[in-house]
């Protein structure tokens, strides 16, 4: 945690930048799993209560508990309790080119994987730290963002701090999807179900009926459902189709290899 000397970056701006606002992010995720949430959570709400009414505020007053139950009834999308990043960018006064690219311009996940598959070539569940700058600028294109060589390079440093904690260069699919909005980050709905290689293996290996390296459109979608009931989740129609589409936009010509299918359905893509 940080310390009381620290204070909280940037919240009281009317706008922030995109470096700020990882700042921000960095500075309540404390244990830095991806989720401001416990003691975090009441801590972000606490100094934005601050930075916002200029005034202190007592986390031990009821009031403030019903103010923050208000408050994560409006932004906590998914109700899980906790805030995202994504979640976190709807709360926050962001610079307008910003994490908007990822937040409006999404029509489908699906569009997102797509421009991904663009320039993940060995369909490794990553790109290459020097393949960002690429792939965001077709992004800020198909939301019709206006952006200069400057900005551009902001926004690709931004993310490298976000996402290549390591210094590997590689930047992973489900860590990028996190920009996504919430109700379109597809990838969080297996996080509950994530496999292991062997569990995997099996399981591809099973749908894959003729042995021939793929799977189709048909058998995605009895995948996905037996996936569901395995593990006792509920999901409706238009979810699966959802699902089913958004993963089929990785694959090649409708055939999905083994290699795309598993950087969405195990818990590490295969180096």
């Amino acid at each position: 945690m940080a310390n009381k000397a620290q204070q909280p970056p940037h919240l009281h701006l009317a706008e922030v930048t995109a470096s700020q606002f990882l700042d921000i992010w960095k500075h309540f995720d404390a244990d830095g799993n991806g989720y401001i949430e416990g003691k975090e959570l009441e801590n972000f709400f606490r100094e934005l209560e601050i930075a916002r009414r200029g005034a202190g505020v007592d986390p031990t007053n009821p009031t403030f508990r019903e103010k923050m139950k208000e408050f994560m009834q409006k932004f906590d999308k998914n109700k899980d309790g906790r805030i995202e990043m994504s979640e976190l960018a709807q709360i926050l006064p962001t610079e307008e080119n910003f994490l908007l690219c990822f937040r409006q311009f999404v029509s489908s996940s699906a569009e997102f994987m797509a421009a991904w598959r663009r320039y993940d070539t060995d369909r490794s569940g990553y790109i290459e730290a020097n393949e960002l700058k690429g792939f965001l600028s077709d992004l800020l294109q198909k939301a019709n963002r206006h952006y200069d060589d400057q900005k551009l390079q902001e926004y690709t440093q931004t993310i490298l701090r976000m996402f290549d904690l390591n210094g590997d260069g590689k930047l992973g699919l489900s860590e990028m999807a996190r920009l996504l909005p919430v109700q379109e980050n597809f990838l969080l709905k297996f996080q509950g179900v994530k496999l292991t290689t062997e569990q995997f293996n099996a399981i591809f290996t099973y749908y894959d009926k003729d042995g021939n390296g793929y799977i189709d459109e048909q058998e995605l979608e009895a995948l996905l459902r037996d996936l569901y009931q395995t593990n006792n989740k509920e999901v409706d129609a238009k979810n699966l189709t959802g699902y089913k589409q958004s993963i089929m936009a990785l694959s090649d010509g409708g055939k999905l290899y083994r290699t795309e299918l598993e950087i969405v359905l195990c818990s590490e893509p295969m180096a």
